[in-house]
């Protein structure tokens, strides 16, 4: 399984950008401002996240136990759809542990060499973070264990009857793993996190909110009916959110606006393909093909992903939470399907076999069919 995650991420490595996408793009990443500094988006400490409010309260209080007996934090798993804020999640605790956070992920530890320069690098209660913790190596996922477990790494010097083994012992620190798919994760890995905890999307409220937190960053105003505007369309993702921000707020400077209300931020939005549900072309296009094409379903996730040219990781961890989430898709023991949702937004007749599928909807238990 994890073999073919990694074989479905490069194949679509040079797929176009979505603009709704959840994973990190180039945009993402702080520029620099003509004054030299950098606009960082990213909030520092807890009262500063919005959203998220009773993850931020039992983290609050684990953070103050471990700083009170003068301890790491105990090993924490963060999961969710990609740009909900799991890493700056990792870097919140760290700040509010008032330790340093070393950065790395799944796919750059290549083996364990890498892994023990990362932890014998750590200082007293510091904070390793592995993004993407599901694709690390089985090899340097067991050299893992004895660090989380013992505070010590293995290493092995030298070849045939020469080898031997050195054992490094670590300073005591805290584990922070990042995933989008738990399912991936070893079921030993994930039993050594003791505080595992998910992030759910954001309701339209909390993402105009941070709407109109970005948008003063940046500079430029925007009205609360513009903020609502935006963050209703950007599928309660905050890294979508601030990305759209962005885009509107290059639409209005072109235009001539001051700042951005409601009509100017849908004038914008629609121009940029992404419709008042918060779906661009590829949504429509997957929901449509469900309609038309398989007749509303049930249908296969592989017969559905060959037909759209992706691959079945991406439709699966990329495309259908979103639009699981917002009840515009089902996903049954049969196959996906498309709500009766679904064909009233985009105006297409529910087939038969939909229609009769869309009042099974919450009856039929979930899988990966």
């Amino acid at each position: 399984m994890r073999e073919r995650h990694r074989d479905d991420r490069s194949k679509s490595a040079n797929k176009p950008q979505r603009l709704v996408s959840g994973e990190t793009q180039g945009e993402d990443t702080p520029a620099p401002m003509t004054s030299g500094t950098a606009t960082n988006l990213r909030p520092q400490r807890f009262d500063e996240y919005i959203g998220q409010t009773k993850l931020k309260r039992k983290l609050a209080v684990f953070v103050e136990a471990a700083r009170g007996r003068g301890e790491p934090l105990d090993h924490t798993l963060l999961h969710g759809p990609p740009g909900l804020g799991k890493t700056t999640m990792a870097h919140i605790l760290a700040t509010e542990l008032d330790v340093q956070i070393h950065v790395t992920s799944g796919p750059a530890i290549e083996h364990k060499g890498v892994l023990a320069g990362h932890l014998t690098s750590l200082g007293e209660r510091d904070v390793l973070f592995i993004d993407e913790i599901h694709r690390l190596s089985p090899t340097v996922e067991e050299s893992l264990y004895s660090a989380m477990e013992d505070g010590r790494i293995d290493l092995a010097v030298g070849e045939g009857s020469r080898a031997r083994t050195i054992n490094f012992d670590l300073a005591p620190f805290t584990l922070i793993g990042a995933t989008t798919r738990t399912a991936l994760l070893s079921g030993p890995l994930r039993d050594r996190f003791q505080i595992i905890e998910g992030i759910d999307f954001y309701t339209d409220d909390e993402l105009s909110d941070i709407v109109a937190r970005t948008s003063s960053l940046l500079g430029f105003t925007v009205t609360d009916t513009g903020a609502k505007e935006i963050g209703r369309r950007s599928r309660g993702t905050p890294r979508i959110a601030n990305r759209l921000t962005r885009r509107v707020r290059d639409f209005a400077q072109v235009d001539g606006y001051r700042e951005i209300d409601a009509k100017q931020a849908s004038h914008a939005l629609d121009e940029l393909g992404i419709d008042r549900e918060g779906l661009d072309q590829v949504d429509r296009r997957l929901l449509s093909m469900i309609l038309q094409q398989f007749t509303g379903g049930p249908v296969g996730v592989d017969a559905l992903a060959a037909s759209l040219g992706e691959p079945r990781d991406t439709l699966e961890s990329v495309y259908e939470p979103f639009l699981l989430q917002r009840g515009f898709l089902l996903r049954t023991h049969r196959g996906r399907m498309a709500t009766s949702k679904a064909a009233k937004h985009l105006q297409i007749p529910l087939p038969k076999r939909g229609r009769k599928g869309s009042e099974l909807q919450g009856r039929l238990p979930l899988d990966d069919a």
